[in-house]
């Protein structure tokens, strides 16, 4: 099988399994694929740790969920040095980062202290301690959620944090006919009638499906595309004055890079060799929902930068 049937055959297993949520599951593989982190905003409930449980199922892989609280402490994500009373040493103790697939669940519970010692680790991809440097996996992806519906004693990350997931996913409830589904599967949990597993994709694997997704043709217009969605966002001025009056920061250069990735890998699990204007369209809401600052006109408006985002698209064409 082709490391691209792989993948796509993952993608199958995983809907079958974590019904109703195919954008969630998409973008965990874009995330996968891009080399990035994702944060997931939704209500309880809506099978965010489980998707991130089963597709660690479907790679070689470890696993690790760890519980953000207001009394955790960086060293409960990062590790620390253990004192050796036997030879009067330090002995590092590796923490939950080093798993591949780490779940920060509920992120903004705990203190920036904390938060940041998480996204410094996503950002440099290794831990400082003491004197020692130690280097996270190759393979390394978080995936933190927020709850949007409770919001007292949380701790909202900052601007700066934010625009290092490379997405911001929303999450919403499934349908009556995918809820329906999600019954009949708990059934079957229940009675321990587990579904056939596909063979787990290697790391190697997914390496090599990584040098595919950058090797995929992007035509110049498309890349100006790209660049002119961004700079739009930065000075909003030169094309709209609705968009002037909505936007008080634009996306960073890590907008448009994220925008490149994700597009590309977009379009690799559409099975294509090459880059079109949908695939930045499809990606574009989940890579600048986060970067987009905007002005106290539009919140006080009501103005999601969703809808920004809409407008956005409208008023930049590919030339």
């Amino acid at each position: 099988m082709s490391k691209q049937n792989a993948i796509l055959s993952l993608r199958d297993w995983l809907n079958e399994t974590i019904v109703g949520q195919p954008h969630l599951i998409d973008r965990l593989l874009i995330a996968l694929l891009a080399d990035g982190h994702l944060l997931v905003e939704g209500a309880p409930g809506l099978a965010k740790t489980k998707a991130i449980k089963t597709l660690s199922d479907g790679l070689e892989a470890s696993f690790h969920r760890v519980q953000f609280t207001p009394d955790l402490l960086p060293s409960d994500v990062t590790g620390t040095d253990i004192y050796r009373p036997e030879n009067g040493t330090f002995e590092f103790q590796a923490g939950p980062i080093f798993h591949n697939l780490v779940l920060a669940d509920e992120i903004n519970r705990a203190p920036a202290k904390v938060q940041s010692s998480l996204l410094e680790a996503m950002a440099e991809r290794q831990v400082s301690v003491g004197k020692s440097t130690y280097p996270l996996p190759e393979l390394f992806l978080v995936m933190a959620t927020q709850n949007p519906v409770e919001q007292e004693g949380t701790y909202p990350l900052p601007e700066a944090q934010l625009d290092r997931f490379l997405l911001h996913v929303g999450v919403d409830y499934p349908s009556a006919s995918a809820e329906k589904e999600i019954l009949r599967l708990a059934r079957q949990e229940a009675r321990n009638d587990e579904m056939k597993q596909p063979t787990p994709i290697t790391q190697a694997e997914l390496f090599k499906a990584r040098e595919e997704v950058l090797q995929i043709h992007m035509a110049d217009s498309i890349e100006d595309y790209i660049v002119n969605l961004t700079c739009a966002t930065r000075k909003p001025d030169t094309i709209d004055m609705d968009l002037a009056r909505w936007i008080e920061y634009g996306v960073s250069p890590r907008g448009t890079i994220a925008l490149d990735r994700c597009a590309r890998a977009n379009a690799w699990l559409n099975s294509r060799d090459y880059i079109s204007p949908e695939d930045v369209q499809a990606v574009i809401h989940d890579v600048f929902r986060h970067r987009l600052i905007l002005s106290f006109e539009s919140e006080a408006s009501g103005i999601t930068p969703d809808e920004v985002i809409d407008h956005l698209l409208e008023l930049v064409a590919v030339s």
